[in-house]
């Protein structure tokens, strides 16, 4: 029974170990000397736990970081899907690890750990390996991954003292010594934070309050001489194509500000989650170039995907996305346009990207830790690639990324 208790224990703290940066930042206790010296402790348990340890480590970080993901399912009807969601995602980051139990050798837990970073199931990348150190002394990048865990197998190697020192060395080609430079547009830009419930959202009670809510943070906007305001995904809870007063409307009062809200398309009885940008009295539209698993798109072979998506999203999992991702240039600066998930995904920041306008509707996970996981997933995301992030979201989540 002991044996058993240790196990047990061990794997809890691995995955506790694991995902302490992510409650630290949630609490306003984030501390750089604090996630290093918990990102360096879970990886090297996890490759000096026993076996058994790992499946246990694996089940609960996927508890620990996406726990929320069920809360979705209670606004497309199937609430009781959700604590169902929320035990697949343990053993989903259970089998995610499970290579590991297959060696105690440190050296091969390594090499397996390092090549399980670049594994994303079922299309879902939300788990980056590399996250734990977003905030912390050491850098995001590979190199700089296999250099931390090099480091933490290499004592299995080597017993006598003169060679301890070889890990150290590893560990100082790992520490951040700065990333790309990361610039303000020259544009004052207003990001819009809502605070619209989900369930409240697709009301017909909502409908005209938000509409009026959207014009009157424009106007407000106007006033204080923005040149651009940024409204969350899907603030306009329509298909903005199928209202042409309200399009007018918009087009007549981006004469005096640029306007990027979010909302829905419909093309040919097909639906797309888009941004429009309001500038001149024109507009462009950009449709989302990286659909959301299960949330937007069923990510299995096409006989499976009816009948998930009429069975579990009463048909809702049936988005197309975009074939390349859309540059708008505003007032002649250019930036990359994200919705949501996609702006946690590298396919957004290929090529020259140096600005990105990011909205969410993060009220379907309320509350829960998923804007703080986000957050984390934006910061790593424009430190490694030099990009400058201006992000407005419904719940939680707006603000630069720098």
């Amino acid at each position: 029974m002991n044996k058993i208790l240790q196990t047990f224990l061990l794997g809890i703290i691995t995955a506790l170990f694991f995902s302490a940066f992510i409650y630290f930042e949630e609490y306003h206790l984030t501390n750089k000397l604090l996630n290093t010296f918990f990102g360096l402790s879970s990886l090297a348990l996890f490759l000096y736990i026993p076996k058994r340890s790992i499946l246990v480590a694996g089940f609960f970080i996927g508890l620990f970081w996406f726990y929320w993901i069920g809360y979705s399912f209670e606004y497309q009807g199937v609430g009781y899907m959700s604590p169902i969601i929320t035990l697949a995602f343990g053993f989903i980051y259970l089998l995610f690890f499970l290579p590991l139990y297959f060696t105690n050798k440190p050296y091969i837990r390594a090499i397996l750990l390092f090549g399980l970073s670049f594994v994303e199931p079922f299309n879902w990348n939300w788990l980056q390996i590399e996250l734990l150190f977003v905030e912390s002394y050491f850098g995001v990048y590979k190199y700089q991954l296999f250099l931390i865990l090099a480091s933490l197998a290499l004592p299995s190697f080597f017993k006598k003292m003169p060679y301890k020192i070889l890990p150290l060395l590893l560990l100082l080609g790992a520490i951040n010594y700065g990333y790309p430079l990361q610039k303000d547009a020259p544009l004052k830009i207003k990001l819009v934070q809502t605070e619209i419930p989900q369930e409240y959202k697709w009301t017909k009670k909502a409908f005209y309050p938000t509409i009026k809510m959207v014009f009157r943070e424009i106007d407000k906007a106007k006033k204080e001489h923005y040149d651009l305001i940024v409204l969350p995904e899907s603030v306009l809870p329509l298909y903005l194509n199928k209202n042409p007063i309200l399009v007018q409307k918009l087009q007549k009062e981006s004469r005096d500000i640029s306007i990027l809200l979010g909302t829905l398309l419909q093309e040919n009885h097909k639906s797309y989650n888009v941004s429009y940008l309001f500038e001149n009295g024109n507009y462009t539209i950009a449709k989302k170039l990286v659909l959301v698993p299960f949330g937007e798109y069923i990510p299995l072979p096409k006989f499976a995907q009816e009948f998930i998506n009429d069975t579990f999203f009463s048909g809702a999992s049936d988005f197309l996305a975009a074939s390349h991702p859309t540059d708008f240039t505003i007032k002649g600066v250019k930036f990359r346009n994200a919705i949501c998930y996609e702006a946690t995904c590298q396919e957004l920041y290929e090529g020259d990207v140096r600005y990105l306008l990011a909205i969410s509707n993060n009220a379907w996970f309320t509350p829960s830790i998923e804007p703080t996981l986000q957050k984390l997933l934006l910061k790593y995301y424009a430190r490694k690639n030099g990009v400058t992030i201006y992000h407005s979201a419904n719940y939680k989540g707006s603000g630069i990324i720098k």
